[in-house]
């Protein structure tokens, strides 16, 4: 993994079980889910790069929908800007690296 790392939200929104599966599963190896079709993303420009040409592969681009939100460099400040209803987020462990 290359260059600073910046925060992300990943959401989705996929039509197909079979692709839902697929993109869950890819998103999994690159962050932790804070609700399901929500993960919490700490990685490098490069790996959201690939994160996301990985995705624009496996969805269908008519009837899915994911978006990736840019949360900034700093983890606190990313994590302290969702404001919550009901039960907390789990908080990144602050030393968590996904590869």
């Amino acid at each position: 993994m290359g260059g600073a790392l910046r925060c992300y939200l990943v959401c989705y929104d996929i039509a197909d079980e079979k692709r839902l599966r697929k993109v869950h599963r890819i998103i999994k190896g690159y962050g932790i889910p804070w609700q399901y079709s929500f993960f919490f993303c700490r990685v490098s420009r490069m790996d959201i790069l690939q994160m996301k040409a990985d995705l624009q592969e496996a969805i269908n681009s008519r009837d899915d929908q994911i978006l990736v939100l840019d949360m900034g460099e700093s983890l606190d400040e990313a994590v302290d800007s969702v404001d919550v209803l009901g039960r907390p987020l789990n908080k990144p462990d602050v030393d968590l690296v996904i590869i």
